[in-house]
């Protein structure tokens, strides 16, 4: 490898840094677009019937947009009124373990997801999961 810097690159250097000339920062511009590719929502409130109409449709919505991943926020279920009611699954009736369950239960949105894990403590922590979706083939 040659170790000297020829004086054209050395010239074509000190004319790019005397210039208000920039190169693009290509890293923001990725982050920005994988920003783009994810939708965050919060389930707080919704009953176990609407939250999974909800899910339902965020997921179809999502992959038909080709986004990449959900951040559905379910909460910890430690105020849910299941806890009070011992006739009443306290595992199955919170969104936090029924979303999944609901997904996986159907065939159709099961097919449009890659996997479903615990979210970070930044989006929620064991509160949130995330959704990552397939890409939909192109036709």
């Amino acid at each position: 490898m040659n170790s000297k810097i020829s004086d054209k690159d050395k010239k074509d250097w000190e004319n790019f840094l005397s210039s208000k000339e920039s190169l693009p920062n290509k890293d923001s511009e990725q982050s920005q677009q994988k920003i783009k590719k994810i939708i965050t929502f919060d389930l707080h409130g919704y009953s176990l019937e609407d939250a999974n109409k909800k899910i339902s449709n965020l997921i179809f919505d999502a992959y038909n947009k080709q986004l990449t991943k959900l951040v559905i926020v379910t909460g910890k279920g430690i105020h849910s009124k299941n806890e009070k009611n011992p006739y009443i699954s306290k595992d199955l009736g919170i969104l936090k373990y029924s979303v999944p369950e609901y997904i996986k239960n159907n065939k159709e949105l099961s097919n449009m997801i890659s996997q479903i894990t615990d979210a970070n403590l930044k989006d929620g922590g064991s509160g949130a999961m995330y959704i990552y979706l397939k890409k939909k083939p192109i036709k």
